[in-house]
């Protein structure tokens, strides 16, 4: 087992990977920007390291500094966490070549399935159902236009290398087609530094459902179970839950059989997630991996009662799976709601400053991650994501509930945030009743989430 892990992210993400080593009995290293130096991860971790300021291109995603703090304080491994270098395939080769264990998939994995386009393909070959679009990369609006006429408006256009909500538009027909198409690659420049970008057809107020899978070094790789993640803005989500109130049984069960299929057809080791997109009339389709831990893993754990940090370090070890596909056992519901500090009613602008007070809910079957205190200063350099409130019940009923008394219990003060907004969604009478698509909060709750 490892000795030490350096964990190259921050916030909420940073604290829940330090508790995991913890718990198994392995020193935490964090990294963190000036701007971050009285985050809460800097001081739960048993050793910080400073390695840069301001924008995340200076600190969080500086490969260099990242490596060189990992072996003076001698970790024998890194932790990406979720976003900045969690998918990056030359961070995982930097990491290999300077002795340390990156504990996620292989970098050859990454480059195959973290590009978009080339994963289609690959599920393709595959046998697993994917939405009907390109097969080879698009890097122009004129070839572009020529193969969303085939596939038929209206299309999504997505970056390759895409992620977080970056670099996806929707041409509804071909005369707004190259303005979307140029507007999504320059998305994908800026967001990736990549300008190529794939085509599919854009499937009208589906439901986004996944599959937790986790894998092993031994070739075992396990399904567990799925999260409904419609509720989103910009692409990024805001509510989800486990298991999903879109799909029944018999599609459920072979949604994680695909996906268990996708993971071996690619060799994966490691956490992962299969997303799909369901459409109104139950069909699934392919729509990317996600080469990493999920920011709503939670709610997977609290439905089958495991510790998905702790496995993915254990795999990474060379350890097998601690348990087995007939071991995993979907009890009761979860739901999770991203708390941000931001703004709804303008669009989702986020809004930093000064946390003056803060209480958290808490009670049997509630959890809370964090990286606020009382006192902190939540940056404006990065996202605006502060904590997710996740509970727990024996069923979806009883879930909503006990989420109904979380939000009302928890207070930040010196902050805006999207708690209200949260309250108001999950007593809406169209998520109550299971049915919120990809649009709920535009079509069904009339706020405005394009471009501010």
């Amino acid at each position: 087992m490892f000795h030490k892990i350096l964990i190259a992210n921050r916030g909420e993400i940073a604290v829940r990977i330090i508790r995991a080593c913890r718990s198994m009995g392995i020193g935490s290293v964090a990294i963190y920007s000036r701007e971050d130096a009285d985050s809460l991860h800097v001081h739960l971790a048993d050793q910080r390291v400073c390695i840069g300021e301001g924008p995340a291109k200076n600190s969080y995603l500086n490969m260099e500094r990242i490596i060189m703090a990992a072996k003076n304080v001698g970790a024998d491994a890194v932790h990406p966490g979720y976003g900045f270098l969690s998918e990056n395939s030359k961070f995982v080769r930097m990491c290999e070549e300077n002795g340390l264990v990156f504990i996620g998939p292989s970098a050859d994995v990454i480059d195959k399935m973290g590009n978009k386009s080339q994963a289609r393909s690959t599920m393709m070959a595959a046998g697993v159902p994917v939405v009907p679009g390109t097969k080879e990369p698009v890097y122009d609006a004129e070839t572009g236009l020529e193969m969303a006429k085939q596939i038929g408006f209206p299309v999504m256009i997505k970056a390759s290398s895409g992620g977080g909500g970056k670099g996806m538009r929707v041409a509804e027909s071909a005369a707004d087609f190259e303005f979307q198409f140029n507007l999504a690659q320059r998305e994908s420049v800026n967001a990736f530094g990549d300008d190529t970008m794939y085509i599919e057809r854009y499937i009208q107020k589906p439901r986004h459902v996944e599959i937790q899978i986790m894998a092993d070094s031994q070739g075992n790789v396990v399904a567990l179970g799925d999260r409904d993640c419609s509720v989103q803005r910009n692409h990024q989500k805001l509510i989800e839950e486990s298991p999903s109130p879109a799909i029944n049984e018999q599609t459920r069960e072979a949604m994680n059989q695909f996906a268990v299929l996708a993971a071996k057809t690619v060799g994966y080791t490691n956490a992962g997630t299969i997303e799909y997109i369901v459409s109104d009339t139950g069909e699934f389709y392919f729509m990317e991996m996600n080469t990493r831990i999920q920011v709503e893993h939670g709610v997977t754990e609290m439905v089958t009662g495991t510790d998905l940090i702790v496995e993915q370090i254990r795999v990474a070890a060379g350890f097998p799976l601690s348990f087995t596909q007939e071991s995993v056992k979907l009890r009761g519901h979860a739901i999770e709601c991203r708390i941000n500090a931001e703004i709804p009613e303008k669009r989702f602008m986020p809004c930093p400053g000064q946390v003056k007070m803060i209480h958290l809910p808490a009670g049997n079957g509630v959890r809370v991650d964090t990286c606020l205190y009382s006192g902190y200063r939540i940056p404006s350099e990065y996202d605006s994501m502060i904590a997710k409130v996740i509970v727990h019940a024996p069923t979806r009923e009883a879930a909503l509930r006990k989420m109904y008394g979380a939000l009302d219990e928890m207070v930040v003060v010196g902050v805006q945030t999207n708690l209200d907004f949260q309250y108001q969604m999950v007593r809406h009478p169209v998520f109550v009743q299971g049915k919120a698509h990809t649009g709920f909060i535009e079509d069904v709750m009339n706020l405005k989430i394009g471009d501010r």
